[in-house]
């Protein structure tokens, strides 16, 4: 039986079981960009250094909306999902309000 170091994989499935969902809005053109991370901090500063070549042009972002919690990245995308049909549209501007922002 091999053995493991004491928190070396449990450690790091604890820290990847803390999914996040975001909004971001660009400071630039007013543009949203939907997606989920396991650290949003790290994240954020990813959109807004270039790092991400899809938001790279809209620079710099501002982090409008999260929901954390969830327990798989599974979840996460699903969620994700579920917003980006809400975009531009009367549901996302519902969550937006209900969470202080518009």
């Amino acid at each position: 039986m091999r053995s493991r170091k004491a928190g070396s994989r449990e450690g790091f499935l604890k820290i990847m079981s803390n999914f996040t969902v975001y909004i971001l809005k660009s400071l630039k053109n007013g543009k949203r960009y939907i997606g989920h991370t396991y650290d949003i901090e790290k994240r954020v500063e990813q959109h807004n250094s270039g790092i991400s070549k899809s938001t790279r042009a809209s620079r710099p972002w501002k982090l409008l909306y999260t929901e954390s919690g969830f327990k798989t990245r599974g979840e996460a995308i699903k969620r994700e999902l579920e917003i980006k049909r809400f975009k531009g549209g009367i549901k996302l501007k519902y969550l937006l309000q209900q969470a202080g922002i518009v």
